[in-house]
């Protein structure tokens, strides 16, 4: 029997005749063209072995008007055009009938990008950072919850151990799943670099390596969907909801940032202040001074801001520092070509294509205006008082999704980032998840109050 050659690591300048040979060759049945929506949430049309060409080709049509923030339904039709560089063969299911994804941009039938699709919008600011001699290297720290289901099959937070931060089994029992998910992603080829148990009951983190910010993206993105699928092999369920139980810290999505020019890190500078060269200080000040406008996008849930509250190691403050973890922007030790800021607020309930276009959006903007940085805060911030982080010019980030979108609205920089298409139906669809959620009646208030008044 012919072993099929191996899928190379690197498919970039893959032609559709190549993806078709490979498909071939690894008897691939079924292709999913996959893409987001505006808020985040994997889409796909799956197409039979019949269509391979015509999908390759970007000759597939799908109802648009049917997509969250896509368009209207006089206006329905649109295309998805792969990304021939994103053909991921999935290594599960029967290997005589397999499945592949490849992921798409969305075009109008004429062939016009699509303003709505957020990997475009991702595009639109690395081409702006490209146009500057930058390319935007980022790596996502998306953490996860495992949960047991309910007795009926359902949701519920009922953890599948009581381990903490890095425990070893037995006290870890999803253990398995997550090895499972290592393995999973090496065979898609990801490249982990760690995997370990998280602060709270059930909690887990898997991290990869860096890339450029579109393959971060994409790579989130697939992240999401293996661990959902591998851990439901296990019998559990993994959420990504940013705090999904109360009293145990919440889930981030720490995205760790750096520019590159010429090769060499931008970010870098041995004789400069702290290490850090302009570059990298004005970028920290346009991620300051855009943080309230950009937290809608970064943490796009009414639940996400349960997460940042003061107590559970999430950030609450509008600072940044080198040596502890309470800012909302920590600068790690390495320097060199490891040099690089982590912003600490995102959640992995964001849509990684905004949120990295978002981001990158701030800190070119701090570059062009030569914004300051102001000086970094090592002190603990949850232990100061207000005036004392009133003095340090410490402000908060927005307390609830409503401020959040009140301050999206007035930040000029990160709507025109996102574009009008995108603002209008992001701002659309979470002012009305906003007046669902004050609506609802909670336990807490019938706890609180039923009886007392």
């Amino acid at each position: 029997m012919t072993v099929p050659r191996p899928i190379p690591a690197d498919l970039s300048g893959a032609t559709a005749k190549e993806i078709l040979e490979l498909a071939h060759a690894h008897q691939v049945r079924f292709l999913r063209l996959q893409f987001t929506d505006i808020l985040g949430v994997n889409k796909n049309v799956e197409v039979p072995a019949s269509q391979f060409q015509k999908a390759l080709a970007g000759d597939i049509l799908f109802d648009g008007s049917s997509i969250e923030g896509f368009v209207r339904v006089e206006e329905s039709d649109m295309l998805l055009r792969p990304d021939l560089a994103t053909f991921r063969i999935f290594p599960w299911g029967d290997p005589h009938s397999r499945v592949a994804r490849v992921i798409c941009d969305v075009t109008y039938p004429d062939g016009r990008t699509f303003e709505g699709d957020p990997r475009f919008v991702l595009k639109r600011q690395v081409e702006r950072a490209a146009k500057q001699g930058f390319v935007m290297k980022a790596g996502m720290e998306a953490e996860f919850f495992l949960f047991r289901p309910a007795a009926d099959g359902g949701a519920a937070t009922l953890t599948h151990d009581v381990g903490g931060y890095f425990d070893l089994a037995p006290m870890d029992r999803g253990e398995d799943a997550r090895r499972a998910i290592v393995a999973v992603l090496e065979q898609m080829g990801f490249e982990v670099e760690a995997a370990h148990h998280e602060v709270a009951h059930g909690q887990h983190e898997i991290d990869f390596r860096y890339a450029d910010a579109l393959t971060t993206a994409d790579n989130i993105a697939t992240f999401r969907f293996v661990v959902k699928h591998v851990a439901q092999q296990f019998g559990l369920i993994a959420s990504f909801m940013p705090k999904p139980v109360f009293g145990q810290n919440g889930s981030g999505m720490h995205t760790h940032q750096s520019l590159f020019r010429k090769g060499e890190n931008a970010f870098y500078d041995a004789k400069g202040e702290f290490e850090l060269s302009a570059t990298a200080h004005h970028y920290i000040g346009g991620l300051l001074a855009h943080a309230r406008g950009m937290s809608a996008i970064t943490n796009p849930l009414v639940n996400s801001y349960k997460r940042l509250v003061p107590g559970y190691e999430a950030p609450v403050n509008v600072a940044w520092s080198m040596r502890n973890r309470s800012p909302l922007i920590r600068v790690p030790d390495r320097r060199g070509t490891g040099t690089r800021v982590e912003l600490r607020s995102p959640d992995p309930a964001a849509n990684p294509y905004l949120a990295l276009a978002v981001m990158l959006a701030a800190g070119l903007h701090g570059i062009e205006t030569e914004a300051t940085s102001r000086e970094p805060v090592n002190q603990n911030i949850w232990e100061m008082s207000h005036r004392e982080r009133r003095r340090l010019r410490i402000d908060d980030l927005p307390r609830d999704l409503n401020e959040a979108c009140d301050e999206l609205e007035k930040d000029g920089e990160i709507t025109a980032a996102l574009g009008e298409h995108v603002t209008a139906h992001f701002l659309d669809a979470k002012r009305t998840e906003w007046r669902e959620y004050i609506s609802q009646v909670s336990a807490w208030e019938l706890s609180e109050y039923l009886t007392k008044y």
